[in-house]
Formats: structure tokens, sequence, C-alpha cells
């Protein structure tokens, strides 16, 4: 009677629970009686009647979440007689209710007993396993027994951590034991059932079915006893036989994942997967018509299912006893599916017997869907690297290997063009959105556009000659409509238009238009194979790419400027290598290309031409300026308009941001960058040094007069930072652009600037309050030490520094960091970044500033940061504290290498002992906080420290810090708050181990252990037992890894005890 009691209030409260009108307050206070109720000694009686005696789906998943929770978490605790008792009770309600409840309760009580067996299998529950092989063998308890199977699999062969490694270790040898018997069991299941319904299947020659099959073979396999099985006709499985396939299937991917499957796996087996891998190749409905979407479902699942299997063996490596026949097989049974794939959907076959490659083209051709055809792009993408890395390492036979696929690549070419151009394919491309952009930025179509261009490209480099026959004349028939459109264009006062009003010729025109920007495109993705040592024998299909793009460029505004001009930009390494070629010769024909791109395109660099145009003008022209740096250019009267129009614009008339940074740098590239092919003495700097003199003052006259009227009292907010946000940017750039260049170039850069960053200097006093400009000012002077400190001197290095020491205190740093993101902390960042150039700097220059860096860092920032997350501060101030100690060493070590050898590593003379502990306690207060990104640098630092320095075996280290970073880093592994870098910590436990395994073994690991709360001594005597006394990295790696894994499961079995337990 109580038992009946308790089961109706229980099944109220869980109907009350779930029900919508109860409150979340009412829910807890339910949630609390239900937990006090699972605590109880003897709950799980109540729980054993509650679930033969209740249909309430909730008071059944409530009662086997109290019997799971007794199992793994206090199961150790619990009376023998008890065990016994559960042991007898669980496996008898599963027989008795498996068929009347729902699958999720069944799975969950067969998920308790596996429990039961995790613990107590083989000593205390011996008959566990056997009592799951006879379910299988038994017809009507089949599918209980593999669920049972499945989820033994998944439960004891990769245990969680709530076992020690003795006890996991027991279990994968125990199931080992078992999987002869097991894979056996299951192939006998998949051989019965097939074998009982392909009889009921067949039909009797010659049927549709199996003359198709035989067809489909082809001439492959003929002769092979085995196309006879190949050629078995499809089993007919009913609903009951279908499901127990699926389940059989299932098991079997799950025992591919962790047993050896070298030893394990047998021809009959392989065969009787593949056979079910057969249901998801032919979908089509059934002769009498009787197969409906839900057949055709189920089939699929089976055929996945199956092609799971073989994915585990193949992802393994799987390498059999008789590895040749196994590899036979694969590679027969996996054509054989490709065939199904690649058969027409009616009920015709493929007539044609291809070849390997021909079938990746069926497929490749039968997929009208864009993510099939994306899907035959990845396929063909391996493929094509694959043959392309193939001929790099046979050179000597690479046109022979060529041949073998040149007929399919040329197919593949001619489908992927077509694939891309509207006149072959315009229903299905004007589907693709190319207005949306996704995550990488682009729209559908262009990712559909680029994944097709790259395929041409790696065919480009495999057969450049037939791949541009193919490609160029497609080109020139788009290019001819493009060129003819000429004669249409009407001409009213001062407007253009175009004259073409029928409405077929208009769509033919638009198909045109769209092609010929997708091959101006896919032509400029080839440019770099016209270069290098193939430039002379393809000089003249690359010269006939370059003179028509430029053609296009000259034909005013009708609309494929942008494409041409991005296309030519392509080769501006083409022409760079032909100004190279013809420096010394008749240069007539490359001054005249570039003489009619640069026409062509300055044009359009003003603010009237569209800002798509007029930036792919202004990318053409850094591309010429920076890469083929011909003498001739700056002489050219369009260069001269555009200086003219740069540095006499105003506000009203200024390009945008974008395109005036692009323009300057170009003009400063053609007076900074050395010509090739020309000797010092004929560079003409100075000419060239005083033009950039006057470039720069031009472009910073506003700037510069900055200088004289802004004050820390008085300014004018808005147009003073307007002039500094758009003057400081296109410096930056123009510094940046000359950062890898000669001595010399970098010299007339910094004169040229001089007096900026004077001014610069001045304002960032003024302008410290304002996060916003001090972050662009900072930008520059960042740019400033990385490309042209050696330029700038010591002397004005070290103003510049002074400046922002002085400026950055402690509340300054504090007011800058408190909002995340902000531009304030921008600002932070980049000062630390300048600070890290400056301790990077060889010499003695800027070793006066050290301390004052040192102190700044420590002392101001760090304790700013230490409490707030601040990743990206956090970042930059230890990459900081990184280069001091890694580019400074001997500011703290003095010790030389004579006096090393001479005297042992033991007597370190140590200076600034005090920031050397600080800087080594901020690195380990890192490795007790969350974020796992600073975790990892840090332990990389400090590794590289070790590495380059011996940091470990420093005296100082050694006896007042190592046993605190390793008893830190066993923590971190104990409470498994960076999982991910479980490697990387044990491999630097092991480096800091190392220095003196002795005191390791005989002091650290006694005092760890020691110190370890929630175990007992005689546990503590098992952990150190077990941690083998080995200075290999491997035995050392497994022996922490054991520590870890059982401290954290004496811990889990010693909270489970009832409390008063006596521990003897």
């Amino acid at each position: 009677m109580l038992f009946e009691a308790s089961l109706r209030a229980l099944e109220g409260l869980m109907t009350e629970f779930f029900h919508s009108c109860t409150t979340n307050e009412r829910k807890r206070e339910i949630e609390e009686l239900l937990n006090n109720f699972a605590q109880q000694t003897g709950a799980w009686r109540h729980c054993m009647f509650f679930l033969s005696n209740t249909r309430n789906e909730y008071v059944m998943m409530y009662s086997l979440t109290v019997f799971e929770n007794l199992v793994n978490k206090m199961w150790i605790g619990v009376a023998s007689q008890d065990k016994m008792e559960i042991r007898s009770c669980l496996p008898k309600l599963l027989l008795a209710q498996h068929k009347s409840v729902p699958y999720f309760i069944r799975n969950k009580l067969c998920k308790v007993i596996v429990d039961i067996g995790r613990q107590d299998w083989p000593m205390f529950y011996h008959d566990f396993f056997t009592n799951t092989l006879q379910l299988i063998q038994s017809p009507a308890l089949a599918p209980l027994g593999l669920v049972m199977l499945k989820t033994t699999s998944e439960e004891l062969a990769c245990p969680r951590e709530d076992l020690s490694v003795a006890r996991k270790e027991e279990l994968r040898k125990l199931l080992l034991e078992q999987v002869p018997t097991v894979l056996g069991l299951l192939t006998g299941i998949l051989e019965t059932y097939w074998d009982k319904h392909s009889v009921i299947a067949s039909t009797p020659p010659p049927s549709p079915t199996s003359g198709e099959s035989m067809e489909l073979l082809g001439s492959l396999f003929q002769g092979s006893q085995y196309s006879k099985l190949l050629c078995q006709p499809m089993a007919a499985l009913d609903n009951e036989s279908h499901q127990l396939c699926c389940l059989v299937l299932e098991c079997l991917a799950h025992l591919f994942s962790w047993i050896p499957l070298s030893t394990s796996i047998t021809p009959t087996l392989l065969a009787s997967i593949f056979h079910f891998a057969r249901f998801g190749c032919d979908l089509r409905p059934k002769l009498n018509g009787q197969q409906n979407e839900a057949n055709k479902v189920d089939r699929a699942r089976l055929g996945l299912l199956a092609m799971t299997c073989v994915n585990e063996l193949v992802s393994k490596n799987c390498v059999p006893m008789d590895f040749e026949e196994y590899l036979l097989r694969m590679f027969q049974q996996t054509f054989f599916l490709l065939q199904r794939l690649t058969r027409e959907n009616n009920a015709h076959t493929i007539k044609s017997r291809l070849q390997e490659l021909d079938e990746r083209y069926a497929v490749f051709s039968l997929h009208p869907t864009h993510e099939g055809y994306f899907a035959c792009l990845d396929i063909w993408s391996v493929f094509l690297d694959f043959l392309t890395t193939k001929i790099k390492s046979r050179l000597p036979d690479r046109e022979s290997v060529l041949n073998r696929y040149k007929d399919a690549l040329g197919l593949l070419l001619r489908e992927v063009l077509n694939r891309i151009q509207f006149r072959c394919n315009q229903a299905q491309l004007e589907e693709l959105d190319d207005e949306t952009l996704d995550d990488d930025q682009q729209t559908e179509w262009q990712r559909y556009l680029r994944q097709s261009l790259e395929v041409v490209a790696k065919v480009m480099e495999l057969l450049p000659s037939h791949a541009f026959s193919t490609l160029f004349p497609v080109l020139q028939e788009n290019l001819d409509v493009y060129l003819g459109l000429q004669q249409f264009i009407v001409t009213t006062g001062t407007s253009r238009r175009l004259n073409i009003t029928a409405e077929n010729d208009c769509r033919r025109l638009h198909c045109s238009l769209r092609d010929l920007s997708s091959l101006l495109q896919a032509v400029g993705r080839l440019a770099e194979y016209f270069i290098g040592d193939v430039f002379a024998a393809r000089f003249s299909d690359a010269l006939a790419v370059v003179e028509r793009h430029v053609k296009v460029t000259q034909i005013s505004k009708l609309g494929k400027h942008a494409q041409a001009l991005a296309a030519l930009q392509a080769y501006s390494h083409w022409l760079a290598q032909f100004y190279s070629e013809v420096h010394s010769q008749n240069q007539s024909q490359f001054i005249n290309l570039i003489k009619s791109a640069v026409d062509a395109s300055s044009p359009l660099i003003t603010a009237k031409v569209p800002e798509k145009l007029m930036l792919s003008a202004c990318h053409l022209m850094v591309s010429i300026t920076s890469t083929v740096r011909p003498v001739f250019l700056v002489t050219l009267p369009a260069v001269q308009n555009i200086f003219n129009l740069i540095t006499t614009q105003n506000q009203t008339r200024r390009l945008p941001q974008e395109a005036h940074m692009l323009v300057c740098r170009a003009l400063s590239n053609m007076l900074l960058l050395p010509w090739p092919n020309l000797p010092e003495s004929e560079q003409q700097w100075q000419t060239r040094s005083s033009n950039h003199g006057s470039l720069l003052a031009a472009l910073t006259r506003e700037y510069r007069i900055l200088r004289g009227t802004v004050n820390i009292t008085s300014r004018q907010p808005g147009l003073n930072d307007t002039v500094i946000q758009q003057t400081l940017p296109v410096l930056r750039d123009i510094v940046d652009s000359v950062s890898s260049e000669s001595t010399k170039s970098r010299q007339i850069c910094y004169q040229s600037l001089q007096e900026s960053v004077q001014v610069s200097l001045t304002h960032f006093p003024v302008f410290i309050q304002q996060p916003d400009v001090t972050d662009e000012m900072l930008a520059f002077f960042l740019t400033l030490f990385q490309a042209l400190r050696v330029q700038m001197g010591v002397a004005f290095t070290g103003q510049i520094i002074h400046t922002f020491l002085s400026m950055f205190t402690r509340e300054q740093l504090a007011a800058s960091i408190l909002h995340e993101g902000s531009a304030g902390c921008r600002v932070v960042q980049k000062f630390l970044k300048i600070l890290q150039v400056v301790v990077q700097e060889p010499g003695q220059a800027f070793k006066p500033f050290l301390p004052s860096i040192l102190s700044l860092c420590m002392e101001q920032v760090y304790p700013v940061v230490a409490e707030r997350s601040s990743p990206d501060i956090k970042a930059e101030m230890f990459e900081l504290l990184y280069q001091i100690l890694h580019q400074n060493w001997r500011y703290f070590f003095k010790t030389s290498v004579l006096t090393s050898v001479q005297r042992g590593d033991s007597e370190d003379t140590m200076e600034n002992e005090a920031q050397f502990t600080a800087a080594m306690q901020a690195f380990g207060q890192s490795f007790l906080q969350p974020d796992i990104h600073i975790f990892k640098q840090n332990l990389c630092y400090l590794e590289s420290l070790n590495s380059k320095h011996k940091l470990y075996h420093r005296k100082l280290f050694r006896t007042s810090m190592l046993f605190h970073f390793i008893n830190v880093l066993l923590q971190v592994l104990l409470h498994k708050s960076h999982d991910l870098l479980q490697e990387e910590i044990t491999l630097a436990i092991y480096n800091m181990a190392s220095v003196d395994f002795d005191a390791f073994y005989s002091a650290f690991m006694p005092e760890f252990l020691n110190g370890c709360h929630g175990v007992d001594s005689s546990q503590r005597a098992v952990l150190a037992r077990n941690f083998k006394l080995e200075q290999d990295l491997p035995s050392f790696t497994q022996s922490v890894q054991r520590l870890v894994n059982d401290l954290r499961y004496y811990r889990l079995c010693n909270s489970s005890l009832p409390t008063g337990t006596i521990k003897l």
C-alpha cells in the first residue's frame, strides 16, 4: 500500500511538473522533492515497483534516472544483497516490458543494465555478456539483444572517467575476447536475411534486374566468380527484417570504430556489408509499383548505414592478413556501387563501359543540382591535386602519365566552362543568388564561379596549351560581341545609350555579357601559368590575352571595365617579366601596352565614376607601380593628370578614402621603389626624393597646419579630428608599402614624412583623452616603428617612447581598458605592440628603457587586466613580457657561456630578480584563468624560453618556482578546464620534471599526493605505486594520464559513499 501511494503521488507530481500552467517556482519545488527522494537509502525499491506498475512515461524515465545515478555514483556503497537483487530484477523487467514501453524507455533501461555490467562484469555479474549473446541468437529477442550489444560497445569500449585505468583496460581486454564471436553472429544475421529475401526476390533469367546487373559490371569483372555475388538480385526485406539489419549495421559501425580491424575483417563480412550498401543506390519504384516514399527512405537508410561501416574501414587504414584479396574486393564493390549511382534515372542502363575517370565524369554530368555539382567539384579537386603531385614526382614520364588522363580532363574542362556560361546553362545560373553575402563574404554565384574556376586552373596547370586553346576561343567569341556593341551606341547631347530593343537580342546580349565577365575572371585566374620558366614558350598566348584586355578597357562605359581591369591586374607579374626581358631591346610594344592601360584607367579615377569601377582602376595603378615599375611611367600625361588631381584636390572634390589611399600609394611607389634592370647610379634618387617630398607636402598640407593651431585648451574637434583620421591612414599605407624595400627607399620616405611625424608627436598629448584619434595616431607610430625605426634614429625614437610612457599612467590605462573591444582597448593594444618592437631591437640603444617598460607592464597594465577578461590586451601584454625575457635574457642572467661551462648552471648570476619573479608569477596566474587561448599562448612562451634559454634549469626557477608550475598544470588536468590542451600541458610537465627526475619522484610526487583532498592514504599509495618511475616521454605521459584519471575516479567513489562509512 505504501508503494502504491507513493506511485500515485509521483504520477501526480510528474504530471503537474510538465503541465503548461505550472509556474517555474512550483517546478523548482517539485524538482527539489524528487532530488531529495532519489537520495534516500532504498529509493531504488520504490523505483522498481514504479517501473513494474506504471504506464506513465515521465515516472518511468525518472525511476530509471534514479537507478542510473545509483549505479554510476553510489554503487560502491550499495549492499551486496541489494546489488544482487537489482542485477536480477532489471533484466527480467526488460524482457517483460521491452515491447510495451516506448523505445527511449527501453534504451534507457538497457543502458542502466550495461552500466551495472561496466561495474560488476565478470566477477559479480558473470552472465552479463552471455545473456546479450543469447538474446541476439533468439529470433524473437534479436532486436533487443542488438540494442544491448550496441550500448555495451558504446559504454564499455570507451568508458568515461568514472572508472580506474586498470578497470578500463580490463573491460577492453574482456570485450576483445568476445569480438570474434560477436562478428560471427552479426555476419550470420546479415547473410541469413539477405539469402532468405534474395530467394524471394529473384526471378529466372532473362530478367530486367539480372540482365542490368551484368551489363553494369561490364568487362571489368568478366569471368570473375565474384561477379556472381555482385549480380545477385536485390533482397526484398519486410519491415521487421529491415529494422533488424539496420541494428546489425549500427552495431558493426560502432565496433569498427575501436576493434583491431586488421585481424577481424573477413571477406564474407565485407561482402555482406556491400550487399546492403546496394539499397542506397537503387531507389527507383519497383516493377509492381509498390514502393512508396517511406520505403525509399528505409532503403536509403539501410544503404547509408552499410556505407558508414565501409567508411570506418577505409578511414582506419584497415590492412587485413589477406590484403590483396581485401583490396580487390573493396575496389570491385565500390566500383559496382558507383556504376549503380551513375545509372540514368529511367529504366535504361549506361551502355558505354567507362573507365574509372569516365565514371567520375558521368557522376559530374548527371548532377543537375548545385550541391551535387559542388560535391563533384570537390572530388575532382582532390583527384587533380593527386595527379599534379604524382606528375611532379615522376618528371621523366610526365607525358605518358598525362596522356592517360588527357581525354577525361578535356571533357571536364569543357563541362565546367559550359556550367559557368549563361548561354549554355542559363536556367540554373539564374537561380543563384548574387546579392546575399555568406560567412566568407561572397554570394552564392561568386562561390559557384570561384570553385569552378579553381578546377579550370588545376586543369590548366596540367594541360596549359590544351586548356588555353579551349578557353580562348570562347572568350574571343564573347569579346567580339562586346566590342561590336560600339556600332549600336547612340549619342544624344551628352548622354549615350545602347540602341538594342528586340527582346531576343537583349536576352542573348545579357547572357553574352555575363559570360564575358566570367571568362575574364577565368583568364585572369590563369595568369600564373604564363610566367617563370614558361614565359617564352607561352608568350604569344599571354600577349594576345593582355592586348584584348587592354582593348576592352579602352571602350568607354560599356559595363565590363571592372572585370577587364581586374583581369589585366592579374597579369602584372607577366608584364613585369616582359619588361625585364625587353629592357635592352625594342620596348615599343611594351610601352604601348602600359601607356594604353594607363590611358584607359586614369579617366576612371574620379569621384564621378561608380566606386567599384574606380577602385578597379586604382588597384591596377598600384599593381603597375609596385610590380612592373616602368621607368617612363611618371612621364606619361595620364599619370601627370593623376598627380595634379591628388595634390590639388580639396574636401569637396576628394576621392573616397579607399580610392584616395590607393592612388597615393601608387604615386608614392613611382617615386620610392627602385626601377628594375637599372644600376644604382641611374635610379635618379635625388630628383625622385625632391618629387616625393613635394607629393607628401601636398598630401599633408592641412595636417601640418594643425601644429600651430591645436592646443589643449582650445581646438576644433570635428574639423581637426577629420583631418587627422583622413591623413594618417594614407601616411601609414605609404610607410607600409616600403617596409620591405631597400634602405634608400625608406630613407627618402622618412625624409618626406619627418615633419608630419613631429606634428603627430606634438598632437599626441592633446588627443590622449580621445581614443578614436589616439588609436589612429598609435597605428601610425606602430607602422613607423616596424618599418622606419632605423631611419628615425635612436634619439627621436627615445623621445617618442618617453612621451608614450609618460602619458600612459595607470589611471589612463584603466580608463582605456574599461570597455572591452572599445577604441581605448585598441589604443592600449597598439601601445603594447610598439613596445614589443622596441624590446626586440638588437644592440644597446633602447636598453635604458627596459626598466620603465617592465615597470609599466607589471605595475600599471597587469594590475588593471588581471581581474578582467581583456583577452586582446592580455595577449599583447604577455607577448611583450615574453619578448622582454627572450630578447633581453642577459638583463636578468649575466652568466656568460664560458662561465656556464666552467661553473655549471647552478651558479647563475642573477640581476633584476624581483622583476623576473613578478613576470613568472604573472605567467603562473594566467594558468588559473579560464581563457584557453591565453593559456596556450603562455604555455608556448614558457616552453620556448626553456628551449632557447634553459628557463626550467635556472637556479631561481628550479628552486622556488618549478614545483608550483607543475602543481598548477596537474590541477588544470584534474579539473578538466582546458582539456583541448592535454597534450601540450603533459609535455610541459614532462619538460619541467626532466630537469631533476629524482627530485620530482622523491619530493614533488609525495608532496602533491599528500595535498590531494578527497582520497585516503591507501588510495594515495596506489596512485604513487602506479606512477612508474620512467624517464621517457611516452611512459611519463601514460603515468600522468593514469594519475589524473584514477585520482578523479577515487574522488568520485569516495563522494558517493553513504555518510558514516568507515574506510579500512
